[in-house]
């Protein structure tokens, strides 16, 4: 695998643990290179390329790596390009170093570098398959709203627009037998001028060679690609004329297949036109969830943790009088519009002997998402709340126990006047839901990387800890393992997170690239066993 715009790499860690069939140990796909062009990211993504690396050397996760872990937890660790880059598995971290690349694509001598790397690697293997997500800002709803009066925009787009050529230049020049490109909904609808973006881009990545005919290196391949879904509804066949007309076959709802959030992107498949046989047509999708993965049970066993005041030093008796504050404040505020929710908050006692953040398990963990954390691991990593405005905590609570009470958020017009923060747009509808709480009881709201700015939108259920969600809360909802670390401070902690593809979502990807690429082209059947 080559993973480009890695990010702390979501979809190489669900590829990397896909097995061709569950306990066979047997993992088909290997990232050979991965490229990230954000520096803490990057140091995240090189992290777990050395795990990788670490655990099929060893066997196991070794009782040293979780030492480190265990320190890292303490905040006594130093870097792990310092930790791993001396003693006994310096080669190993060299090699993870070769692997997870710091590079920004679209600048020609970072093209080159991962050009050559690909190139050496290449040999290496029986097939490679090209995956990653290139930027997804210029495509958002979020990021063109903010654009739109921006010089330019409308008609020329932003870089970002175009970055997915950087796909179109590896397929040309290596011809992958399959690629898989993820991004969000509003890539669609997105235009530049005139032009809608998604036609250009699928009629692009049908055809690579052909579009970049006036750069492409010499000797550049001429393969087609045929677009496809991933996933195809029962009595559906999987073909290109699926998504020809309604390109929303290309999203995958992750509530829908085992995730706990309700997150919705456009993945498209492309696979090589020799590679094509009938028996892709009738290959099952993603496996269908029974029902939805709630968010309680996606965070058991992570300890209870209250917030601070936003701003100062962490004190929890300044923190109680605060709450208390709002507490009463907001009681009294809301006793006419919302009595049951008056009486919930009346009855709260802020839970001011909780800490901010905690490293060990809380009792339960036997209840922990299957794989969510090995038996070994002792310790909870990035699980540290935020501090918080004192008006943000009477928001926080009444938002808590109005869920509490009705089951849901509240929407901007149901808050109080008295409690509507000072936002321009407060009253225009377009944040109808700027507070939002996360029900325990369903999957959570799309995970983005919002949640570095403030954890408005992610707020915790409990009115008594009145909080927003912790790295690792998100992470989890994001189904990644506990044992992977996010690093670089906090705010880029959440953003890796938010902008990360699920690896549940992945492997089960990767278990659909594997059928194709696995089986026989004429009778749609297995076909062996190859290392890509």
């Amino acid at each position: 695998m080559i993973d480009i715009f890695a990010g702390p790499g979501g979809l190489g860690e669900g590829f990397s643990s896909f097995e061709t069939s569950p306990g066979s140990g047997r993992h088909p796909f290997e990232l050979a290179v991965s490229a990230e062009m954000e520096p803490a990211a990057h140091s995240t993504l090189r992290l777990r390329a050395f795990y990788r690396l670490l655990t099929r050397l060893e066997g196991q996760v070794p009782p040293e790596y979780l030492a480190y872990l265990e320190l890292v937890a303490r905040g006594d660790g130093e870097p792990p390009s310092v930790h791993f880059s001396k003693g006994k598995w310096r080669a190993l971290w060299d090699e993870a170093e070769r692997e997870a690349l710091n590079l920004t694509l679209g600048e020609e001598q970072h093209n080159r570098i991962l050009n050559d790397r690909i190139a050496a690697e290449r040999s290496k293997y029986d097939e490679l398959i090209l995956i990653g997500g290139p930027p997804c800002q210029a495509y958002s709803l979020v990021g063109r709203a903010r654009q739109k009066n921006v010089k330019g925009f409308r008609t020329k787009g932003d870089t970002r627009h175009f970055l997915y050529r950087q796909y179109l230049g590896i397929l040309a020049e290596f011809s992958p037998a399959l690629f898989i490109m993820e991004n969000v909904k509003g890539i669609l609808t997105s235009k530049v001028g005139s032009r809608e973006m998604f036609g250009a881009i699928m009629r692009d990545l049908e055809h690579p060679s052909a579009t970049l005919a006036s750069s492409a290196p010499h000797g550049a391949s001429s393969e087609r690609y045929v677009l496809l879904p991933i996933h195809v509804g029962e009595g559906k066949e999987r073909t290109s004329d699926l998504v020809l007309h309604d390109p929303n076959g290309f999203i995958i709802r992750s509530e829908s297949h085992g995730v706990p959030q309700a997150r919705h992107r456009v993945i498209i498949m492309g696979v090589r036109e020799d590679l094509m046989h009938p028996g892709i047509a009738t290959m099952p999708g993603l496996p269908v969830a029974d029902q939805m993965a709630s968010i309680a049970t996606a965070l058991a066993g992570l300890p209870k943790l209250r917030s601070g005041l936003s701003r100062q030093a962490d004190d929890a008796e300044k923190w109680r009088k605060a709450m208390e504050s709002e507490r009463d404040r907001v009681a009294k505020v809301v006793r006419t519009s919302h009595p049951e929710v008056s009486g919930r908050l009346e009855r709260m006692i802020p839970a001011y002997t909780l800490p901010r953040r905690s490293i060990r398990y809380a009792d339960g963990t036997s209840a922990l998402p299957e794989g969510v954390k090995s038996p070994a691991q002792t310790v909870v990593l990035n699980h540290e709340t935020r501090g918080h405005m004192q008006s943000d905590l009477g928001r926080y609570m009444f938002c808590a126990a109005f869920a509490e009470q009705f089951n849901r958020s509240p929407m901007s017009s149901e808050f109080p006047k008295r409690l509507a923060p000072d936002h321009l747009n407060w009253d225009t509808g377009a944040f109808s839901d700027r507070f939002r709480v996360q029900v325990y009881d369903r999957p959570s709201n799309t995970v983005t990387s919002h949640l570095s700015k403030d954890g408005h939108a992610f707020i915790h259920w409990d009115p008594a800890q009145c909080r927003s969600l912790t790295v690792r809360e998100a992470a989890r909802l994001q189904t990644f393992p506990d044992d992977y670390l996010f690093l670089g401070n906090r705010t880029q902690q959440y953003v890796q997170v938010g902008n990360a593809v699920p690896p549940v979502i992945a492997r089960q990807i990767a278990g659909v690239v594997w059928n194709i690429l696995s089986s026989d082209p004429v009778g749609g059947g297995p076909h062996g066993e190859s290392r890509t």
